[in-house]
């Protein structure tokens, strides 16, 4: 029997004009059953009679599961699928906590408001169908609540929706206006934990961290007992509960988020529909060639567009996803294009979903999708999170989106009712998206990768204890347990933190918050205004800024296209003005880098792998103007002055002798070394969760002691993990490396393989075979040294 899946599939393919061996991989993934338990003894009638009366007439084994451990007092996460139902886990324990305790108060995190609110709403609904839970109020706290509604959140409020940035710079930085809030936290809530990655996620433990401290500054002497406190005499404060998506040890990342033990809870007791999934990889055209001749593939928007009409016109609702505001409107125009000859009366039944839109327009959509007045919605990954979206039968991904853990939230999005539905991954061109649809395995078995935190990264956690300091004085056991000593001494060396005793004071005047931006770096903010209006339209990291609004960029504000006039890092502005050119832009750069100590390293016969400590100059001597079916304008230089990163790189080194070894000329070897380089930054993604733009590398014939080098570095102050996860997965990651190039069936190299937009050498040299001969020797020695 044809699966309801499979039969969506079918339709699919049939209007494609790619070949069927565009459909790298089918799988049928079976429907899982639910697994109810009974409600825990513990809940409070009126608790159990409002989620009765919400039609919850049982939960499912994982809610129980982690709200008990939670109402025990140990920290938790809960880690399983998209409508799985997490919420109801935090849910029980908190508004049980509530209505035995008039004092307490719960404290809701999330790393976008829009997914607040949709929590806030849940909360209200609830806690309005308990009578005595009629003074709890539950509010939102973030950049849009009024002043007299953030007064009221404070002073009333018992179950506050906020994020980590309004924690940082209010709770935390005024923290003795909120001491009745902090003194009665019962529960703090962290949902969507595994967004919390990278240079984020390292501020964000270290929010955590301070808040903690300061909950059992002012906890009461008879306060609730928190079990398995480690520290000798804390035993007081509140239980935190994450949220997370499948990942790779959810119960060590949210354990460095608070520095403490959590507990996991991972069996998923949720039913779910049985689903086709199916990897998609546009062939390559004939009709176009990109840089230096290289081949082009088919768009992953346009085919998804293209999918998504025949969906809608087979009747599925049908969901995509895409990598861009810009793609999100380029793909539901292509598709209501498409169903304008196939299906006409259909063509205002698909529309695009993205960041930007104002609150009512995207609940509007919400609401026309989920009653089927929307058949197909091109969206962001705005819709990746949160927003209960039910009865979708196909989910479609232009692009990978980042993450295992991210392409199991969006496909996640179909068969939400129990009924069968389709999942279709269309690979861009990218390393990874390759790598991916020819090795199915690394994707639909266990996610391998881990998200990434570096909380003791000294550029963070200098500007973290300032904040810790200001807040409550650091004593010498805080330090030690933040692995912070160094960066403590240097603090007090440069004057800005006193030392006394076992104790460290910031200095007179000192105000540190503001000047942190938790989801960035520390090295500070570019303003992005339009000219005419002088209009903020966002912000950029400063050294991401001449690669992202150098003069002559396409910069892209909620769905609008913007040309780069003028940009003054010393003023911290880039000038821009609207204007749709057609065409994107590229930026290409040199880079230059100096390993600056012996960091650790393991030597074999031909090879050396290494993690050092690294000096990075990037200086952008133009960019790339491509136009969106791929073809290449021209290119325009620059001038622009150079940037200095310290940060953490992995590296290899190769003898001369073994490249010569393995057929290779010394003419070839640099470009061997680049081709490897460039397919090693994009299949990093594959083993620590980040995204491509965090990472950067340079390759060279004559690098460390002289030896042909390959680098690839975080891209982030002090480096941020990244680097470091693909040294202590090295084979995993250069395997899939050399797989992924080999999988690609372009001759001389493409972007699916070893092209990279962003080469400061115009792709110039590339080897790929010569690539494939590199990762090899490095594969073959790291597997001797195991054997």
């Amino acid at each position: 029997m044809v699966s309801f899946g499979s039969a969506l599939l079918a339709a699919a393919v049939a209007g494609a004009e790619s070949s069927p061996v565009a459909l790298r991989h089918v799988a049928e993934l079976p429907a899982r059953p639910a697994n109810a338990v009974d409600w825990p003894a513990w809940v409070q009638p009126d608790v159990l009679r409002a989620f009765h009366d919400h039609g919850i007439a049982a939960p499912w084994s994982h809610q129980v599961q982690a709200a008990e451990l939670a109402h025990q007092g140990r920290h938790v996460v809960i880690s399983t699928g998209t409508a799985s139902g997490k919420s109801l886990a935090f849910q029980l324990p908190i508004m049980d906590a509530l209505e035995r305790n008039p004092r307490a108060r719960a404290l809701y995190l999330s790393p976008t408001k829009a997914l607040g609110h949709d929590q806030l709403r849940a909360a209200h609904s609830l806690t309005t169908a308990v009578p005595t839970l009629a003074d709890v109020a539950p509010t939102s706290y973030d950049g849009d609540t009024p002043t007299e509604i953030r007064r009221f959140a404070r002073e009333r409020s018992r179950w506050l929706f906020s994020n980590p940035d309004m924690i940082h710079l209010s709770m935390l930085r005024n923290h003795a206006r909120w001491a009745v809030f902090l003194r009665g936290l019962r529960y703090v809530v962290v949902d969507e934990c595994h967004y919390y990655r990278g240079i984020f996620g390292s501020n964000v433990a270290m929010v955590l961290r301070r808040l903690l401290r300061l909950c059992e500054r002012y906890a009461p002497a008879s306060g609730h007992r928190r079990a398995g406190a480690e520290r000798p005499g804390v035993v007081f404060g509140p239980t935190v509960i994450f949220a997370s998506a499948t990942t790779a040890a959810p119960g060590e990342t949210a354990a460095e988020l608070i520095g403490e033990t959590v507990a996991s809870v991972t069996e998923d007791g949720s039913p779910h529909g049985a689903r086709t999934v199916a990897l998609w990889e546009p062939e390559l055209r004939t009709d176009l060639l990109g840089e230096n001749g290289a081949p082009v593939r088919r768009s992953a928007g346009s085919e998804a567009a293209r999918m998504m009409a025949d969906l809608v016109a087979e009747g599925a609702r049908t969901l995509t996803f895409v990598r861009s505001r810009r793609g999100a409107e380029l793909t539901a125009l292509g598709a209501r294009s498409r169903l304008e000859e196939i299906a006409p009366q259909l063509r205002d039944t698909v529309a695009s979903y993205r960041a930007g839109y104002l609150a009512e327009e995207r609940r509007a959509l919400e609401r026309a999708l989920s009653d089927g007045e929307l058949r197909g919605l091109a969206t962001t990954n705005a819709l990746e999170l949160g927003i209960d979206i039910a009865g979708l039968d196909a989910v479609l991904l232009a692009g990978f989106p980042g993450t295992v853990a991210s392409f199991w939230q969006q496909a996640g999005r179909s068969g939400r009712r129990g009924q069968g539905a389709l999942v279709v991954l269309i690979a861009r061109d990218d390393p990874l998206d390759t790598y991916l649809v020819h090795h199915p395995e690394a994707l639909l078995d266990k996610p391998v990768e881990r998200v990434v935190i570096d909380s003791a990264n000294p550029y963070v956690l200098g500007h973290q204890l300032l904040c810790a300091a200001t807040e409550l004085p650091l004593d010498e056991t805080e330090v030690r347990r933040w692995e912070a000593g160094p960066v403590a001494d240097a603090l007090v060396d440069d004057g800005l933190l006193r030392r006394r005793g076992a104790r460290y004071f910031p200095a007179a005047g000192l105000d540190p918050h503001p000047a942190v931006d938790i989801r960035g770096s520390a090295g500070g903010q570019v303003a992005i205004l339009e000219a005419e209006t002088g209009r903020l339209l966002g912000n950029t990291d400063a050294g991401q800024a001449p690669a992202t609004v150098h003069p002559g960029a396409v910069y892209l504000h909620q769905g609008e296209s913007y040309v780069v006039d003028s940009l003054n890092l010393e003023d911290g502005v880039a000038l821009v003005h609207a204007e749709d050119p057609g065409y994107s832009t590229y930026a290409r750069e040199i880079t230059g880098i100096t390993v600056t100590g012996p960091g650790e390293r393991v030597s074999f016969d031909a090879a050396t792998l290494g993690l050092v400590p690294v000096s990075v100059t990037h200086r952008v001597i133009g960019y790339l103007r491509r136009r969106l079916s791929g073809e290449v304008i021209d290119f325009v230089e620059l001038d622009m002055p150079e940037h200095c990163l310290p940060t953490t790189a992995v590296m290899y080194t190769i003898t001369p002798e073994a490249l010569v070894d393995k057929g290779l000329e010394l003419r070839r070897i640099s470009g061997a070394l680049h081709a490897a380089e460039h397919a090693a930054i994009g299949l990093l993604p594959l083993v620590a969760s980040c995204d491509r733009g965090d990472i950067g590398g340079l390759s060279t014939a004559i690098g460390e002691g002289g030896l042909p080098t390959v680098f690839v570095y975080d891209g982030h102050p002090g480096g941020v993990g990244f680097a470091e996860r693909g040294y202590r997965l090295a084979s995993t990651w250069l395997g899939a490396t050399a797989a992924a190039i080999e999988a690609c069936e372009c001759p001389q190299g493409c972007p699916s393989c070893v092209q990279s937009p962003k080469c400061g050498n115009g792709n110039d040299p590339l080897d790929k075979a010569g690539a494939v001969d590199v990762l090899n020797i490095v594969l073959a020695e790291l597997a001797a040294a195991r054997r």
